[in-house]
């Protein structure tokens, strides 16, 4: 069997669908890949791992003209191809695969779709359901499968569209990488690395983007370092957004308490040595960065948004606050630091109801989607 991937850039694919492409792999399947090269910009990203890529230029803007020369090539591509499946991805390239796959569907190729978070949820501005609901419902039509990762979005979607609808857990975290490890080890990696022993240290990981609010995330040390002077921040991720945060670390004068790390490979490295992760977006899908963190037994304060809902019960598996309360983030965070007994419980918890978010668990969803 042969399978395409499509999606708006090549670093999807690397990021969040190794666990598919193995499973394919199990099952002797040839896997291509179809969107735009943004490689160059994630360092260590390598798309090394499927047999044939093009290089389509997709853009994220409805409005660019590059999408009309990408449908174009992404027609080609799949007229020669001759692909069994072909599986798209992020609302741009799933559009406009949907597009280019018309005819190929109809000469009997199966057509997949994942939804990686709706933009109308509830709480969602009006206008996004009156703009994106309709379009992903219309297209609904042109795919055989469309698979949620939240639940929220699987219990709209069997409800109002007009195809096959399965749920799956995310698109997997490696348990490999991510997991608890015991006081000896991290004294031993936190010595590694330079840090104390008994110094506290926070992560808070994602692209520089407003949505991401880092801002908050810094706000909220200045009370932390007010008890712990030399606790530290580690600011994962890179993008737009890094000479304002910069600015912001120097106007909160916490500089010598948050480390911007730019775009990091080896996150697995800080889970093990944090005692708290800060995650701090107004809006997420499922993000990778509070499974990593539950998978390690690393305790996380989060926003209020439906993605970090659907993974957290507030007080259970994590703490939840309002975005932009970063009073209330640093108050729970500094719980966590005062209190071992309840971080630990709060880790343990949230990495045992992690694992249904493991590659081990999500590779299993994908089997029964694809070949059952």
């Amino acid at each position: 069997m042969r399978v395409l991937l499509t999606a708006t850039v090549q670093s999807h694919i690397c990021q969040f669908h190794k666990p598919l492409v193995e499973v394919l792999h199990a099952h002797n399947c040839e896997v291509h890949v179809a969107a735009r090269n943004n490689l160059a910009e994630k360092n260590g990203l390598k798309l090394d791992f499927v047999e044939k890529v093009f290089d389509i230029p997709f853009s994220r803007s409805p409005k660019s003209a590059d999408n009309f020369k990408a449908e174009r090539l992404l027609k080609k591509v799949i007229n020669e191809g001759q692909y069994d499946v072909i599986h798209c991805n992020t609302p741009m390239g799933g559009i406009i695969t949907r597009i280019a796959a018309k005819q190929a569907r109809k000469n009997g190729a199966r057509l997949i779709y994942t939804a990686h978070g709706f933009h109308f949820y509830e709480g969602a501005p009006k206008k996004n359901w009156m703009v994106f609901y309709p379009i992903e419902k219309y297209f609904s039509r042109k795919n055989d499968t469309l698979i949620t990762i939240t639940k929220e979005d699987y219990r709209l979607a069997k409800e109002k569209f007009h195809c096959q609808v399965a749920h799956i857990h995310g698109v997997g975290v490696d348990e490999k990488r991510y997991f608890p490890v015991d006081e000896a080890e991290k004294r031993r990696l936190r010595q590694e690395m330079g840090y104390g022993e008994s110094q506290k240290l926070l992560l808070c990981v994602g692209e520089l983007l407003p949505n991401k609010n880092q801002k908050m995330a810094i706000r909220a040390m200045k009370y932390i370092k007010e008890k712990y002077p030399d606790a530290v921040l580690f600011i994962a991720g890179n993008g737009p957004e890094k000479d304002n945060l910069e600015a912001e670390i120097k106007a909160c004068g916490v500089e010598n308490n948050v480390k911007m790390l730019g775009y990091c490979t080896h996150l697995q490295d800080y889970q093990h040595i944090v005692d708290a992760l800060m995650s701090c977006s107004y809006r997420e899908g499922l993000p990778l960065n509070i499974v990593e963190a539950m998978l390690s037994g690393t305790p996380v304060v989060a926003s209020i948004n439906r993605g970090h809902k659907e993974l957290i019960q507030d007080g259970e598996t994590g703490f939840l606050v309002s975005a932009n309360d970063d009073k209330a983030m640093a108050d729970r965070v500094l719980k966590l630091l005062d209190d071992e007994v309840l971080a630990e419980r709060v880790g343990q918890t949230a990495c045992q109801y992690a694992m249904d978010y493991s590659f081990t668990a999500v590779k299993r969803e994908l089997e029964a989607i694809y070949f059952e």
